[in-house]
């Protein structure tokens, strides 16, 4: 299935204790069905020390389930995502509530 929600998309938190706010994707996870946000769904986790890292108690960003979070669209209002087909052949993403084709 083609992908709905990309890296670099501005999307918005529909359920869980981060519910409303809004963050954009780093990494997509398509085999889990995840998404990673920036600054949404922190956890604290507990890191050993390494050459490279120091260690300690860092924040990360968890996962969160793709059906949870939904795609903001232009006007700055949450909105499903569809597909188009061109005249010349093109599959483009598609804005449901206002029909503006999404960049990227």
């Amino acid at each position: 299935m083609a992908a709905k929600i990309r890296k670099g998309d501005r999307v918005v938190v529909l359920t869980g204790r981060d519910k409303g706010r809004t963050g954009e994707v780093f990494e997509v996870r398509p085999d889990a069905g995840t998404a990673l946000v920036r600054g949404i769904n922190m956890v604290k986790r507990h890191q050993k020390q390494t050459q490279a890292q120091e260690g300690g108690i860092i924040s990360k960003e968890a996962p969160i389930h793709l059906s949870n979070i939904a795609y903001v669209g232009k006007d700055g209002k949450p909105t499903r995502v569809g597909f188009k087909i061109l005249a010349d052949g093109k599959k483009v993403r598609i804005a449901k509530s206002s029909g503006a084709e999404i960049d990227g």
